[in-house]
């Protein structure tokens, strides 16, 4: 799992058949203490996240699928969650 900052959003005219009514978002992802971590990426959103929000981007095809509940779903990486906070212990 990737945490992430949802940065924008992506609009299509047309989109594949499964993506339809799912929103696509731009994502970047970023370090616990929200420092930028590498580069942004899209992803489809199931989780209705807006712009600002922090969440959870799994970025692997099959478990991207389940979650879609279509085993031949054109996807790679979805939002799952909306992170409400992160913290770090240092033991």
């Amino acid at each position: 799992m990737i945490l992430g900052r949802v940065t924008g959003n992506v609009v299509t005219t047309v989109k594949h058949p499964v993506l339809k009514g799912h929103k696509l978002m731009v994502v970047q992802p970023v370090k616990p203490d929200g420092e930028p971590d590498g580069r942004t990426l899209v992803a489809l959103d199931v989780v209705q996240a807006g712009i600002g929000d922090t969440v959870l981007v799994i970025d692997e095809g099959n478990s991207g699928r389940m979650i879609l509940g279509d085993p031949m779903a054109a996807v790679r990486s979805v939002i799952a969650g909306i992170v409400d906070s992160v913290e770090v212990y240092h033991g």
